[in-house]
């Protein structure tokens, strides 16, 4: 049920951006859907990272491992730094190509770039919230996650969009999505560190 809630809202949230984006013009609209298809192989790596963590992590937790916590979410934290961090490195290096393999205009190749330069970087940290929120799923911990990643779509990730989008334009989205990221990772990892570790670990069934 959290989950679905959360991509419920997460795709209604979508919708809202993507009526901004339209209002800069086809050429936004084009970009936005080319570095949304880059964006998704970015996070794919992250997102499998998080799933074998939480699988681990009940393991774990069902054979009375709790200390073992400690050393999955940090091998998790490695694997995002490494895997996701590539990709960043390489879609930054490559970018104009990489946007190339959706869109020919070069015009439209051109806006993408600039565009995805401005929040690529910020998938590290959806990575390493998607490895904080496994490890607490796998404990049953579920309804926490979905409400902070929701706050942060309703709070930080819309209203910023709106407003910077007004101020500086195009570019001021992207700037929200980075935000949204950054801001997420931090809330998640406050919950993590001062209120999950702090409560007894034991298994569901």
């Amino acid at each position: 049920i959290p989950n679905g809630v959360q991509m419920i809202t997460t795709s209604l949230a979508g919708l809202i951006i993507i009526r901004l984006i339209n209002q800069f013009g086809s050429q936004a609209t084009a970009a936005f859907g080319a570095i949304t298809q880059i964006i998704n192989y970015i996070q794919f790596p992250a997102l499998s990272i998080g799933i074998a963590t939480s699988i681990m992590a009940a393991q774990a937790i069902g054979a009375d491992r709790s200390d073992a916590l400690k050393k999955i979410t940090r091998t998790a934290m490695l694997f995002n730094l490494i895997f996701t961090g590539s990709l960043i490195i390489l879609a930054y290096l490559f970018s104009g190509h990489v946007i190339a393999l959706f869109i020919t205009d070069e015009e439209v190749i051109a806006l993408g770039q600039s565009l995805l330069h401005i929040s690529l970087w910020s998938m590290i940290f959806f990575g390493a919230s998607a490895v904080l929120n496994a490890v607490m799923r796998a404990s049953g911990t579920v309804w926490a996650p979905m409400l902070m990643i929701l706050a942060m779509l309703l709070v930080v990730e819309l209203p910023l969009a709106y407003v910077l989008s007004k101020w500086i334009g195009l570019s001021g989205i992207w700037y929200a999505y980075a935000a949204t990221f950054v801001s997420t990772f931090f809330v998640v990892l406050a919950f993590y560190q001062f209120v999950w570790k702090r409560r007894t670990i034991t298994k569901l069934v």
